[in-house]
């Protein structure tokens, strides 16, 4: 009484049989065990001298499942694409080189011509007899315009990105998004003719406060007050703005909601979360963002031709009317030059293209020491 009746494997032996079904693996056939004399055959496949022992065979017909792997073609679709987009990168690269060296080729007759150091001379003279012209003058004014023009975007770019992720309702955010979008869309020659007709005057009353006040400083010199330094990097301000915005916008809502809610449920306000948990990890991108808005500063042309007053001159003073760029220097002289003069704005513009290529290189460089960037966003 009470005794549970032996089980066993066995029909013949008086205990319960037991299905052998459950004794198949995971994965193999529906194909019940054969019911003859020795049950225990069932589990002789699984044995060492089964199908599953030592060599034993693992193809469809011994476990019922599907065989090997069907052998990769020859020349695939995953091949002709692995081949289509290697060649389009390698494209890329001779384009730049070509580009490179249709540059110098053009470039070195004049600078042998050059009769004063190509670096340091303060002027434009390559229709003379001897030629004389430098890039120093230039290469500051592109520079400096650049780097104040981002002075000026950024803070502003960033402060509406993060509004318009993390403060402004969905609707209102993505409206105001698409207007600062449009910015981008604008010629540059209208911000040229707007910034020189209708701009240039509350900048010259803007530069005469600056001086008043803040005279003191150098870069805030006396006068005359006009066309500028400061004019220039306000209307490229303005070009660099969306890029900016937009960029740095889609890369702080990429940012995990997890942080953003365990920053949060710590006690922390709104902006301690946005420096906490949003800021960090927004910040390769932002530094792609700027980097980009920093070549478009750079390689802005009839924007600065129309708004800078076409000095060969090196003067921290942003104030004074005056300044150039290297592509203002470009579109300015281009009509007018001769063979050496076209040499020449050519050497200008190689070098134009080696600030671009360092820049862009820097950027890589540094978004590249922030790996843990893209480790965590994969």
């Amino acid at each position: 009484m009470g005794d549970t009746p032996h089980r066993s494997a066995h029909a013949g032996t008086g205990g319960t049989p037991v299905a052998m079904s459950h004794e198949r693996p995971a994965g193999a056939s529906a194909r019940v065990a054969e019911p003859t004399g020795n049950p225990g055959r069932s589990g002789g496949d699984l044995g060492g001298g089964g199908n599953l022992g030592g060599g034993g065979d693992l193809d469809g017909g011994s476990l019922g499942g599907g065989g090997g792997l069907p052998r990769a073609r020859a020349f695939g679709a995953e091949r002709a694409f692995r081949a289509l987009t290697l060649a389009a990168g390698a494209t890329v690269l001779v384009i730049i080189a070509a580009i490179a060296i249709f540059l110098i080729a053009k470039a070195v007759p004049a600078l042998r011509a050059n009769s004063e150091s190509f670096w340091t001379f303060e002027g434009w003279f390559p229709n003379d007899n001897p030629p004389k012209f430098g890039i120093g003058a230039l290469a500051f004014g592109t520079v400096l315009s650049s780097l104040l023009a981002l002075l000026l975007a950024v803070p502003v770019a960033l402060g509406i990105a993060l509004y318009l992720s993390h403060y402004a309702p969905r609707r209102l955010g993505n409206s105001l998004g698409f207007l600062i979008d449009l910015l981008a869309a604008v010629p540059s020659v209208v911000f040229g003719l707007w910034g020189r007709d209708y701009f240039a005057g509350p900048v010259a009353d803007l530069s005469a406060w600056l001086h008043k006040y803040f005279g003191w400083i150098p870069i805030f010199g006396e006068g005359p007050y006009g066309s500028s330094i400061l004019l220039g990097s306000v209307v490229l301000a303005i070009m660099v703005l969306p890029i900016v915005t937009s960029l740095s916008r889609e890369v702080f809502r990429q940012t995990p909601i997890a942080n953003e809610e365990a920053a949060l449920a710590l006690g922390a306000t709104r902006w301690e979360m946005i420096r906490t948990a949003v800021l960090p990890y927004g910040r390769p991108g932002v530094i792609a963002a700027v980097m980009l808005g920093l070549g478009r500063a750079l390689g802005e042309t009839i924007a600065l031709a129309l708004t800078l007053g076409s000095t060969y001159a090196i003067s921290f003073n942003i104030l004074e009317a005056g300044g150039n760029s290297i592509a203002a220097n470009i579109a300015n002289r281009f009509a007018e030059a001769n063979d050496t003069g076209r040499g020449a704005l050519i050497a200008s513009g190689l070098v134009l293209f080696a600030i671009t290529l360092i820049v862009n290189i820097t950027a890589r460089a540094i978004i590249y020491r922030r790996r843990e960037f893209t480790e965590s966003a994969a």
